[in-house]
């Protein structure tokens, strides 16, 4: 089971890959199992095994001693850097140590191999002659050195002119910080190949044999990270195995990989090793120049078709590559390459399928608005998987008072969805607005570069980045349709494929708006009169009904009904353009005479009526009827003429087992006609 506790990077997985495989073969998994036990060690075998998987100082020297006391062996550790070759010393350090020619040279940049196994500890060369060295050897300060570590030190040390076909070399070790010394000094000799005489045929093909096994695992392990990532389909699990793959390249304290995202945004990063301080600023330096200095090896992650970024492993100040190790780093780094192409390949064409599935989703969804706020609901929910953007807004222009307002978002929270809905934009604060109102055409909106009305829009909105389109009707200017995206999160090209989707869906919404205002005026004059503008009978019964079916506790809902007197006469003398004028003021006058809440209604000719909500008791009513005849008193004004007319007024109180809207109407009707009719017994007015 893989463990969560985290451990400084002091010791490389190569070490404890080494210590793990010499107990296996003395002593089988079982005392791998006990060694792992008392060293208390809070990783698995596997993990141990891995040149990516670092440990701490004290975990190694825990491990050491364990294995040590499972073999019952007091020369285990010696004996694990002596024999490193056969068990399982990295390919890639078996490579570049021979690469280097001779024990000499390879003895000569050993403190900058050191770098790869260990951060605990400086090495430094005192003299390399041909078949002699000194080394100096010290744990830096707040280590307690272990013996142990130093006879794995003396194992390694002499095992490097085995590589290249020669006896070990003789390690003498008189000084050990062990017993008080400051430092450790060891004193190497080995044989040259010339004085091996009839045995350097011999040594000649066991140094072959070793450079083969090692381009053999080599191999092996570069067939393996290229079957690993292309085996993947999630991005961040490719990019996790770059750079633990890269680790089995290059033996190295530290690891980065930075990789452009094909849409464009924020870099996408996976280090190990470094400090959680250095990563963005040491991504950035990777991408932008690739310089990280005589410290670190650095390569392109390219392939034929696209540059994706650039890998880099890093090491101390000071130290560096031994070697021809940029190659086998950049082999890996073809592979990664690859593999990215693939995924990019792969997630474009899910990106395009999604994209045709939200535009037909769209299309489908447009048809079935019933009205304009629909449209702009169904149309910012599409914008984020058509578009790419993280929110979305649609704003529509009002154009009695120069105002664009928004009427839907989407990928906004809740204080940003609030902050939206309460905000407009003025033409004359909004130089970007009067700009697509005089040439029609889309803006790129940068919240750095953009005038203070709009900067406070997408800053209120949590955008620094967004693209406008005017949404059009011919000539029509309609409102607006925007993709916003957070810090850091935009393509780099917002004028590109970007703006032709955007483009796409606002040509739809526009076209979706129009037809919603089509059946808005459709609907409108159905339930209106024309010649008004007041309900007619059908929308009149139908909130009449609704008042009947949901009232208010304790309220009493009434209907007045009105007819015209001598109306007739006006149509007759003046003519019908004159009646149709006296019924627009008729209108007029009942609409101010009655509450906001209630609804004037023309149910034919010169019949208008009225429902009356709100009520708490019957002489409301009446006493509204009242004010309806009061707005008679004044003369109208037809043709230049003044023209006196009056009404008949019959009030109904509904009550409960009176039945339904058109018993209502019926009484209101019939009380209409009982006072007509006292009007016309009473003197003429």
């Amino acid at each position: 089971m893989t463990t969560t506790v985290p451990e400084p990077r002091e010791t490389s997985g190569a070490t404890t890959a080494l210590v793990l495989a010499y107990v296996r073969e003395h002593g089988g998994d079982a005392a791998v199992a006990e060694t792992l036990r008392r060293a208390a060690v809070p990783f698995t075998a596997e993990e141990l095994g891995r040149p990516d998987h670092w440990v701490g100082y004290d975990t190694r020297v825990r491990l050491f001693t364990a294995a040590t006391e499972v073999l019952g062996d007091p020369e285990t550790m010696w004996r694990v850097g002596s024999e490193a070759l056969s068990n399982g010393l990295s390919p890639a350090l078996v490579l570049i140590v021979r690469a280097i020619g001779s024990p000499r040279q390879v003895y000569r940049q050993l403190p900058r191999a050191v770098a790869k196994f260990s951060t605990t500890s400086t090495m430094t060369v005192l003299e390399a002659g041909a078949t002699h060295a000194t080394i100096h050897y010290r744990l830096h300060d707040g280590y307690r050195h272990s013996r142990l570590d130093c006879d794995y030190a003396r194992g390694l040390i002499g095992m490097v002119p085995v590589v290249f076909g020669l006896p070990r070399a003789e390690v003498r070790h008189d000084e050990c910080e062990s017993d008080g010394h400051p430092a450790c000094i060891y004193h190497l000799t080995w044989e040259s190949r010339s004085r091996l005489g009839r045995r350097r045929r011999r040594s000649a093909e066991a140094s072959a044999e070793a450079e083969l096994v090692a381009l053999r695992g080599q191999l092996r392990t570069l067939q393996s990270a290229a079957s690993d990532l292309v085996a993947s389909d999630d991005l961040d699990a490719i990019l996790h195995t770059i750079v633990a793959r890269a680790a089995q390249a290059v033996l190295a304290p530290a690891y980065v990989l930075a990789v452009t995202p094909p849409a464009g945004g924020a870099p996408l990063v996976h280090s190990a090793g470094l400090p959680d301080d250095a990563i963005t600023g040491t991504a950035r330096t990777l991408l932008a120049t690739g310089d990280l200095g005589p410290h670190a090896v650095v390569v392109d992650v390219a392939s034929a078709r696209r540059r994706h970024g650039r890998l880099a492993a890093v090491y101390p100040e000071g130290h560096g590559a031994i070697g021809d190790e940029r190659s086998m780093l950049a082999a890996y780094a073809g592979h990664a390459a690859a593999a990215l192409d693939l995924l990019m390949a792969l997630e474009d064409a899910r990106l395009e399928a999604d994209r045709a599935g939200a535009l037909l989703a769209l299309a489908h969804e447009l048809a079935a608005a019933p009205d304009a706020d629909a449209v702009c609901d169904v149309v910012a929910r599409a914008l984020p998987r058509v578009v790419g953007c993280s929110r979305a807004t649609i704003m529509l222009w009002d154009p009695a008072s120069g105002r664009l307002r928004t009427r839907a978002s989407e990928g906004l929270d809740a204080g940003a969805a609030a902050f939206a809905a309460r905000t407009d934009l003025a033409a004359e604060d909004t130089p970007e607005l009067v700009g697509m109102l005089t040439d029609r055409e889309p803006r790129v909106l940068r919240d750095a570069t953009s005038s203070p009305a709009l900067r406070g829009l997408l800053e209120g909105l949590g955008s620094t980045d967004a693209v406008a389109v005017p949404l059009l009707a011919g000539t029509s200017f309609l409102g607006v349709a925007a993709a916003g995206w957070r810090q850091g999160e935009a393509p780099s090209v917002l004028d590109g494929d970007v703006l032709v989707r955007l483009r796409g869906v606002g040509d739809q919404a526009s076209t979706a708006l129009q037809k919603a205002r089509l059946l808005e005026t459709v609907r409108h004059q159905a339930a209106h009169d024309a010649l008004t503008g007041l309900p007619n009978r059908v929308l009149f019964l139908e909130r009449l009904t609704a008042a009947l079916e949901r009232p208010e506790a304790e309220e009493q809902i009434a209907v007045l009904f009105c007819d015209l007197d001598r109306f007739k006469a006006v149509n007759d003398s003046l003519g019908h353009a004159a009646g149709d004028e006296l019924l627009r003021q008729v209108a007029a006058r009942l609409l101010s005479a009655v509450r906001p809440g209630d609804t004037v209604g023309r149910l034919s000719g010169d019949e208008f009526a009225v429902v009356l909500r709100g009520l708490s008791s019957p002489e409301g009513a009446h006493s509204l009827a009242r004010r309806v005849l009061a707005c008679f008193d004044e003369p109208f004004r037809l043709e230049g003429r003044e023209v006196r007319i009056g009404t008949s007024v019959g009030v109904a109180v509904h009550a409960n087992g009176d039945g339904g809207p058109e018993l209502l109407l019926r009484r209101a009707d019939a009380a209409m006609y009982a006072d007509k009719h006292r009007d016309r017994e009473a003197p003429a007015r």
